[in-house]
């Protein structure tokens, strides 16, 4: 490995190193307690080094925003072989409750920890809507097919992402406890089948 290769691979683990401490930070501490020195002071590193990578903590954490919506876009354009929109638009309900069980981390930094100001114009916002955008297409194209044809397309579609992420933030804020014995897995597979069902019958 050359010397360019090598630097390019230690700014890369670096950047990667400074996500994952951040992601630690932001979760423990929230939004407005995470500061770019008690980032730096989880990685053991110098708090000016930092701004070699990010020019401030809002950066980090739309890095953040983009990378969970990322990966939880891709797994839900998987579906995308899934001719019937319906069958199409239950799936991703249940990719998206795999999604928090399996990256509870994420999806509190997506769904739960606030930022009081929100850049609708970052690149990790762009995505999130376009995380919108595609559960509505599927909502739009079952009523095409005739389904939920007296429902408003967006009122619907928040409905069924409402539903969703009430499934994942109880289980991702452990508020799961007073349904006593029933597993979060449990929970969350049955009450999301129980949606569906009514979901079908409309």
């Amino acid at each position: 490995m050359g010397i360019a290769e090598r630097k390019l691979e230690e700014k890369q683990e670096m950047h990667k190193r400074i996500l994952d401490g951040a992601r630690k930070i932001f979760l423990q501490k929230g939004y407005d307690q995470t500061s770019m020195r008690n980032i730096a002071q989880e990685i053991n590193y110098s708090p000016g080094s930092i701004y070699f990578y990010f020019k401030d903590k809002s950066e980090i954490f739309h890095e953040l925003h983009k990378e969970g919506f990322l990966l939880l876009l891709n797994q839900l354009k998987v579906l995308q072989k899934v001719r019937d929109p319906f069958e199409r638009l239950k799936a991703s309900g249940r990719v998206f409750i795999q999604f928090a069980q399996e990256n509870k981390d994420y999806y509190n930094l997506m769904f739960i920890v606030d930022e009081p100001v929100k850049n609708s114009l970052s690149e990790g916002f762009q995505i999130a809507e376009e995380a919108i955008s595609y559960m509505q297409e599927m909502v739009s194209e079952c009523q095409q097919n005739g389904k939920f044809t007296n429902m408003d397309t967006e009122y619907f579609t928040f409905l069924i992402i409402s539903v969703v992420h009430g499934i994942c933030a109880l289980f991702c804020k452990n508020r799961n406890t007073s349904f006593i014995g029933k597993t979060d897995e449990e929970l969350m597979e049955n009450g999301y089948e129980s949606f569906v069902a009514l979901l079908e019958k409309s």
